[in-house]
């Protein structure tokens, strides 16, 4: 299995989202700064923690990269080979590649990062490599069995690779990547702003300068498309998009991307470790409704976990989840519990009540929730919600506090849903996927994904962890999810990344 090697030039130019053009036609760098405005604030220097911001701003780079499709293209290494076994990975690096204080981008500085990375929480720690080693200047990566994945993994931003002098011991000091782009100043943790980096061995991206702001209320993004104060705002709330799509001065772009709001789940509370609960508060709840008044979007009501977009996960077969207020009272009565004189349910003296965990970074979520609270009080459930920060629900599923949350899982920050499949449904759960709940036969099935490549095989064995994953309901699908993103008419060649893994700025020029 080999990657082909393209033109070099070329091959930097796809690896940053640049047009390929002779250097003659190379577009002349704008003075101005390309502004970001998103939610997601910056948790710090660590890959593990923000290298999604560091990732999108292209200021690191990962040791391969993925198409729209999720298939794998070159990026750090610009060539790869596995073994007869499939046992054995061998990538060849970029030769001209230099990190932004201007050292080498060398095998041993990427084995260091990959091998720290490995030793992490995170995606790298869930799959069975055997060893990270430097062999003839590239990169060998041995897995204890087959595991035809890795070069997915490789693309998540967890695995970016860092210079030497990033580092203090295994601590991270500071961020020099090897992109086009440098960090100029962070202000952690809203802001970032970049420059263009003079040891870029690519193509010279247009914009000499780009930042970044997270901006958690919906409302202000909006505001600052309105008022061009941003060339790109990710993250669109679902009520601003119509309004947006008025300015003639913002060009609005909606795509279904791999991204499902979830409810979260601690199985191991007496009221959800009971599947039947689960599927009566599934029951409950008014998707199509949700998602036509508060979405904007009919379509995004869940039928199950994958949407129809993620066409080798989806299961066209499965029983569609629905509404159905009197199943879920007849399942929450054939577990004990009774109507009280206000309507609540009663088990033993105690309500079931429950309080769900969900943040504003995602503007639609506290409205969900809303409507969701509602929709629960007419089978006898009371939810209360509580708004907080995003990071208040993985530490509660660590401390054990979390009792529900409401959340927006992304499937695609491994190109490969396994990725986070692995992450999420692991024996001891994950910090947004499943708690307190665990299946041997889910586990067997995506152990066995990782080590086959036969494309028939690999497609009944998703179905059959789609179907596991309907069946158990550890988390609640709610609703798919459109990406809704305001681009600067001023702005020519940007094209929106559909796994958001780059904002693919480099790639930009000012058309007016």
């Amino acid at each position: 299995m080999t990657a082909a090697i393209l033109p070099r030039r070329a091959l930097l130019a796809s690896a940053a989202g640049l047009p390929f053009l002779p250097r003659a036609a190379a577009a002349q760098p704008a003075s101005d700064t390309f502004r970001v405005v998103t939610s997601q604030e910056i948790n710090g220097l660590d890959p593990s923690r923000s290298g999604y911001v560091f990732a999108r701003m292209q200021v690191v780079e990962t040791l391969t990269g993925a198409d729209d499709g999720g298939l794998p293209v070159p990026q750090l290494a610009r060539a790869w080979t596995l073994s007869e076994d499939r046992l054995t990975w061998r990538f060849e690096l970029r030769p001209d590649a230099r990190f932004h204080d201007g050292t080498s981008v060398t095998a041993e500085a990427v084995a260091f990062c990959l091998d720290r990375a490995r030793r992490q929480t995170g995606v790298l720690g869930n799959i069975p490599i055997e060893s990270i080693a430097v062999e003839a200047g590239g990169i060998v990566i041995r897995t204890r069995r087959p595991f035809v994945s890795l070069t997915a993994f490789l693309a998540h931003y967890s695995t970016a690779i860092l210079a030497p002098a990033s580092f203090e011991g295994e601590a991270v000091r500071a961020v020099i990547g090897s992109g086009p782009y440098k960090v100029a100043r962070l202000l952690a943790p809203q802001r970032l702003e970049t420059e263009r980096s003079d040891h870029w061995d690519g193509p010279p991206p247009a914009f000499a300068r780009a930042s970044y702001l997270a901006a958690g209320r919906g409302e202000t993004r909006a505001a600052m498309a309105e008022g061009g104060q941003a060339e790109m705002v990710a993250q669109l709330a679902p009520e601003t998009v119509e309004r947006l799509r008025r300015n003639p001065r913002l060009d609005i772009r909606v795509q279904p991307i791999p991204r499902t709001r979830l409810i979260k789940l601690n199985c191991a509370s007496p009221l959800f470790n009971d599947v039947r609960a689960r599927r009566a508060v599934s029951l409950a709840l008014d998707r199509a409704g949700m998602a036509a008044a508060l979405l904007r979007s009919p379509a995004s009501a869940a039928t199950q976990m994958f949407p129809a977009s993620m066409a080798e996960w989806h299961v066209p077969s499965l029983p569609p989840l629905r509404r159905d207020v009197a199943e879920a009272r007849r399942l929450l009565g054939a577990l004990g519990w009774q109507p009280g004189p206000d309507g609540l349910l009663v088990r033993d003296g105690a309500p079931f009540r429950f309080t769900l965990r969900t943040f504003s970074d995602r503007p639609e979520l506290p409205g969900l929730a809303t409507a969701m609270q509602a929709q629960l009080r007419e089978v006898g459930i009371d939810m209360k919600v509580a708004v907080v920060n995003s990071g208040e629900i993985p530490a509660g599923h660590r401390d054990g506090t979390l009792e529900a949350a409401l959340m927006a899982r992304n499937f695609s920050l491994v190109p490969d849903p396994l990725g986070t499949l692995l992450q999420d449904y692991r024996p001891q759960g994950g910090d947004w996927g499943a708690m307190n709940w665990s299946s041997p036969a889910l586990t067997a099935l995506l152990e066995e994904l990782g080590a086959t490549a036969d494309a028939a095989e690999r497609a009944a064995l998703r179905g059959r962890a789609s179907t596991i994953l309907q069946d158990e309901l550890p988390v609640i699908p709610v609703s798919w999810f459109d990406l809704a993103t305001a681009v600067s008419k001023r702005v020519g060649g940007l094209t929106v990344d559909p796994l958001e893994i780059s904002y693919r700025v480099a790639g930009a020029r000012w058309v007016s």
